[in-house]
This record gives structure tokens, C-alpha cells and sequence, in this order.
């Protein structure tokens, strides 16, 4: 298509495109060969009727931010774009209880004690409880004795509070919430199998020995299923499936299986531990994608709130 456009036609699309895009289509041209009159033909028909046919569209976030570039002042679509790129969310409040703690309580802790406690009072209560133990110790006892007193807040309050943060804050965050490397290492290490992941570690400790300590910390592994409660683990055995479970519980330590079936009756357990002794044999890398699949799903347990994960951190340790 571009090679028939030509330089005349085509150099307001070559304009569009990013430089990956430019270079892949590049690429793709290069290797075309000869083209006859009639595959030209064809191919003009069936572009034209796939544009004009609905659903021929594609929308993602490229597409629209290029569009509204060309209607709206770039200022107005950097903030648009970035609350659409933001933390999930159906509303502001939403997308706050989904801003990581330490990011929301730095920006809070310049702003007003008033206005804090007006938005700790519209975001999570479990979120706003850690933000309020990140915040200084005398700033954060003076918001709380603001909540205290709080009232209703007045509509016309509430919505200048939601604009600044919308503005000043939201339209921000991408380039304040910069993620820690090591947080980011420890999730690509989670999805190694074993035997990789024990490669890179021992080579990373070799070489820098505190770093791999901090991402061993960060790691959230298949053992760690063994610090979850009661509660959790019986959550869990309602979200996996039977055959991954006894596919993982069969590679697992005996800490981790013991828990599972002493969440079991005595009956499933048993039966549980029959199907892990008919697979026999498997194989190192089946029983790593069985555990992997049970990580993640109790990744997202957590993230929704069902079940409770814990890493090797003294506040998180379970008092019974």
C-alpha cells in the first residue's frame, strides 16, 4: 500500500508512524519483491472494503492519543492519556486505593492535614491505614484528629479536591511512581522455572550478593504458600483445579503439602494424595507450570482482596 501511495500520498502516513513502525513497515517493503498490476488491484479492494466495513478498526492507546493530538492541545491530551494509562479504576477514589502507598503518601504529606483527611476518608480503609503509616508521625496524628472531626464534606469541596488531584497529581504519576529494579527483577525471576531461577541467583550472588538478597526478599515463591492462614488456603483449593494441584503439591516441600491437607477433609485428602501418586513420574518443568499457575492465581486472590500473602517481613508475620 505505501509503495503504491509513493512519496506524494504516502508521506503524511510515513509521518504518523513511530520509528518501530517505520522500520517494520520498512522492512516488510523491502522484502516484497515484484508485485503485479493485479495483486495492486486486489489488494486496494480489499483494504477499502476492510476500512469501510465496521469493526475493520483498530483501537488502542497510540491510535486514540494520535487522533485526539490533532483536535486537543497537547497539554489536554497528556491528561487525558495519562488517566486513561493510570491505576485501575472506575472513578478517582478507585484509581487513589490503587496508587502504591508510599507514592500517595508522598505527595500527601505536602498538602494540607485537611485535605488529606478528605481523601483518606474516600479511599480504602486498608489503603489509607498504610499511607497514614508512612506519613510523618505529627502530621499523620494531625489528619487523623481532622477525620475525626470531619463532617460532610460539601460537594463543591469535594470536587476541587478531585480536580487538583486529577491535575497535579494524576497527570504525574507516571513519572513519580518509577518502579523499584529490584521489585521488577523479582517478578521476571518469578517466572523462571527452578533450574533458571537458581542459575541466575547463584550467579547474581557471585557478583553482587546484596542485590540478589533484596530480590530473593521480593520474591514471592511457591514455598511461601506455606505462611498463608487457614482461611486463605481453603480460598485457594476453591480457585485451582484439582489435577494442577496434585500436579504441583508434587514437587512441592512437605511444609506446604502438610497445610493443604489440613485444610481438607480426610476424605479429599486422601483422595488427593491417590492422584498424586497415579501421575508417577513427571516432569521437573509440568510440576513448575503447576506451580506458576497456583502463584498466580493466588496473586490475584490477594490483589482482590480474598486472601492474604505474606513475604519474610516481621509486620506481616500472623500472632494466633
Amino acid at each position: 500500500m505505501m509503495l503504491a501511495l509513493g512519496d506524494r500520498f504516502g508521506a503524511a502516513i510515513w509521518s504518523s508512524l513511530d520509528e518501530m513502525e517505520v522500520k517494520q513497515v520498512s522492512a516488510a517493503m523491502a522484502r516484497l519483491g515484484p508485485i503485479t498490476p493485479q495483486m495492486l488491484d486486489d489488494l486496494l479492494v480489499e483494504f477499502v472494503t476492510k476500512v469501510t466495513s465496521s469493526g475493520a478498526l483498530t483501537g488502542n492507546l497510540d491510535t486514540t492519543e494520535r487522533l485526539l493530538m490533532s483536535v486537543l492541545p497537547p497539554d489536554k491530551v497528556a491528561t487525558i492519556m495519562e488517566e486513561i494509562r493510570g491505576p485501575a479504576g472506575r472513578n478517582m477514589w478507585e484509581k487513589l486505593s490503587n496508587v502504591q502507598e508510599n507514592v500517595l503518601a508522598n505527595y500527601l504529606k505536602n498538602e494540607y492535614p485537611q485535605t488529606v483527611a478528605v481523601v483518606l476518608s474516600k479511599i480504602r480503609s486498608d489503603h489509607a491505614a498504610r499511607v497514614l503509616s508512612i506519613l510523618p508521625e505529627e502530621f499523620a496524628l494531625e489528619v487523623v484528629n481532622r477525620m475525626l472531626r470531619m463532617e460532610s464534606v460539601q460537594k463543591d469541596i469535594l470536587d476541587k479536591v478531585e480536580q487538583t488531584l486529577r491535575v497535579e497529581f494524576m497527570s504525574n504519576l507516571s513519572t513519580t511512581s518509577r518502579r523499584d529494579s529490584h521489585e521488577l527483577m523479582a517478578e521476571i525471576f518469578n517466572k523462571f522455572d527452578r533450574t533458571t531461577e537458581a542459575r541466575f541467583l547463584t550467579a547474581l550472588e557471585d557478583e553482587n550478593r546484596e542485590a540478589a538478597e533484596r530480590i530473593k526478599t521480593l520474591m514471592f515463591t511457591f514455598d511461601d504458600l506455606a505462611k498463608l492462614d487457614a482461611a486463605s488456603i481453603q480460598t485457594m483449593l476453591r480457585s485451582v483445579e484439582k489435577d494442577k494441584l496434585a500436579l504441583a503439591l508434587k514437587g512441592s516441600n512437605d511444609a506446604v503439602r502438610d497445610l493443604f491437607f489440613q485444610n481438607m477433609s480426610a476424605r479429599a485428602a486422601t483422595m488427593l494424595k491417590e492422584d498424586m501418586e497415579a501421575l508417577g513420574p513427571v516432569r521437573l518443568r509440568d510440576v513448575d507450570e503447576a506451580q506458576s499457575a497456583m502463584i498466580n492465581t493466588a496473586k490475584d486472590l490477594a490483589a482482590r482482596g480474598e486472601i492474604m500473602i505474606t513475604k519474610n517481613k516481621g509486620e506481616d508475620e500472623l500472632v494466633y
